[in-house]
């Protein structure tokens, strides 16, 4: 039986060639944002459509693409990084990331951003590793306008870290917080903004096996929409860990590119296909990343 990765490369591979791309969230989806939520999709300015169903598949690619968007969604993103540790081996980080908006009354909606990373390791040997657990769980919540002004919208709020990393190798067992926000453009077709956050633990120990943390997340997004649902697009994960020794920059480079397609012709699916590579890296970190996703919308 083939892997999920290989069955959603050979969807995606039917694409026209363009460049490939990559989202977030980091939030993709930057990047990305139960109950039903009725989409109400404006007709599309300017340029020639293809007919409604063209029409309706691009506004909700482009809906999605928000990462504080009006949607209920759960992506499923896997992150294979290759050449990682001191035997340059594979890694696969597996993120799963519900989105859900709360509206607090019609001005103002509460988005959690869920992310839950199942991850498959290399041997670090000979430092301690194990080949399969669960990384920590991070939560944020942004706080936003209903309603954009000039095509802009805006959320801030905190992130929480919650310890469920079921080996030391694989996360810190410390609870720990930080501020987010995210600024958005949407001017059809194109789709573009930035994540950011820090993380800071709340105590923890030092050294190079310690439990302390500081990371800063940057997670910018630029998507340009086609009739029919595809897309392409950038959505680059940066980040930076403050309390390591020699480099602390992650710098992936790269582009991704998708479709979003409906199942059954009900359920809408959004399906990505992305390479980056680390221009700047820490010691034993992947030189290269392919990003797959597949994102259930309600």
């Amino acid at each position: 039986m083939r892997s999920p990765v290989v069955l959603l490369a050979s969807v995606l591979l039917g694409m026209p060639q363009f460049v490939g791309t990559p989202v977030a969230w980091a939030q993709s989806a930057v990047g990305g944002s139960g109950q039903q939520v009725q989409v109400n999709i404006p007709p599309a300015a300017g340029g020639h459509e293809a007919g409604p169903a063209a029409d309706d598949a691009k506004a909700l690619a482009e809906k999605l693409q928000n990462p504080i968007g009006d949607l209920i969604s759960v992506p499923f993103q896997n992150n294979t990084n290759f050449n990682v540790g001191p035997h340059a081996g594979t890694q696969d980080i597996l993120n799963i990331q519900p989105v859900i908006p709360i509206h607090l009354n019609q001005d103002w909606t509460l988005i959690t951003r869920t992310i839950v990373p199942l991850v498959w390791s290399p041997s670090f040997q000979p430092a301690e590793s194990v080949p399969f657990g669960l990384s920590a769980t991070t939560v944020t919540a942004f706080l936003a306008p209903s309603r954009p002004v000039n095509g802009w919208l805006w959320g801030a709020g905190p992130i929480v870290q919650i310890p469920t990393a079921t080996n030391k190798s694989l996360g810190s067992n410390v609870w720990g917080a930080g501020p987010a926000g995210v600024v958005v453009r949407m001017a059809s077709p194109w789709v573009y903004g930035v994540l950011v956050n820090n993380v800071f633990s709340f105590g923890g120990t030092g050294g190079a096996s310690g439990t302390r943390y500081n990371v800063t997340t940057i997670n910018p997004f630029v998507n340009y929409n086609f009739n029919g649902g595809w897309f392409i697009g950038t959505v680059p994960i940066i980040t930076a860990n403050w309390d390591a020794g020699g480099q602390k920059w992650t710098l992936p480079i790269g582009a991704q590119g998708g479709k979003l397609i409906k199942i059954g012709g009900k359920l809408p699916v959004n399906l990505v296909l992305g390479a980056y590579y680390n221009a700047l890296r820490p010691r034993f970190g992947a030189t290269w990343q392919l990003r797959t996703q597949v994102a259930l919308i309600f």
